[in-house]
């Protein structure tokens, strides 16, 4: 009598064929059991680790601890699990974007982290984990690198498509702005305005972080999905300079390991 490992009656086999994905267990009369391996699974598993390879990374971006503007943010922005400022972030990006279902299931069963957000778009898709321990965070994203035989380093360099400080905005203009972006908070007239685009999107996220850390600013908007990532942020002339010149400083930090490739 045969038996199938993890498998429902409707995956057995229809009319002695061979199994479609899984192991067979088969049982002799004396109890003993010995696992058979179907060739139709052979074939698959070799399918998905081909597919597994051909995984290209996009971006990778861990953050040590969220800034509380930023983990406010994308908390506004989450499907899933919120974060909490002082929590550690992995966000990655992958293409094809439906790979990110398959690199997402590996991350989560690698660490007890948690799922913030997973968005699958037509090119590429992106996923956000959280943690408040950094060395659980950082073995998840080790053990999706190494299933997809990539590294950091294979990382794609962050292109600053556009950067620019605009100093006292004027009140139409700040109207517009916050009409536009309403998870974030507002923009005042007269304030001073950082704005930063990046391509891939993922990078705006560490360049938000270190500029929170570094100065007192108001974080007004961060997109980290799409084609380009796009970041606003505003305060005081002198604090936006000083958020602007920690923002950049972080893209120059990614682009050096990018670099090395």
């Amino acid at each position: 009598m045969n038996r199938f490992a993890g498998f429902d009656a409707r995956e057995r086999r229809v009319g002695g064929s061979a199994l479609v994905t899984g192991t067979e267990v088969e049982t002799s009369e004396s109890g003993a059991g010995r696992i058979i391996t179907t060739d139709s699974e052979s074939t698959l598993l070799k399918r998905r680790n081909s597919l597994l390879e051909s995984i290209e990374l996009r971006t990778h971006v861990f953050i040590d601890s969220l800034q509380p503007q930023l983990a406010a943010y994308m908390g506004s922005v989450s499907q899933g699990f919120l974060p909490i400022p002082g929590d550690a972030c992995l966000w990655m990006e992958v293409s094809p974007g439906m790979a990110v279902h398959r690199v997402t299931d590996i991350a989560l069963k690698a660490s007890n982290v948690r799922l913030g957000q997973m968005v699958v778009e037509r090119a590429f898709g992106s996923m956000a984990l959280y943690h408040r321990d950094q060395s659980t965070v950082l073995h998840s994203g080790d053990v999706v690198l190494e299933a997809i035989g990539s590294s950091i380093e294979q990382r794609n360099p962050a292109e600053v498509s556009w950067t620019e400080v605009i100093r006292a905005i004027t009140p139409d203009h700040a109207v517009l702005i916050n009409r536009q972006n309403r998870r974030g908070s507002m923009i005042e007239a007269g304030m001073s305005m950082f704005i930063l685009e990046t391509e891939p999107a993922g990078y705006v996220l560490i360049a938000a972080n270190e500029a929170e850390k570094a100065s007192n600013i108001t974080l007004v908007d961060v997109k980290a999905v799409g084609a380009f990532g796009r970041l606003t942020l505003a305060g005081r002339e002198g604090d936006v300079e000083e958020a602007a010149a920690a923002a950049m400083r972080a893209i120059e930090i990614v682009n050096r390991s990018a670099a090395l490739r």
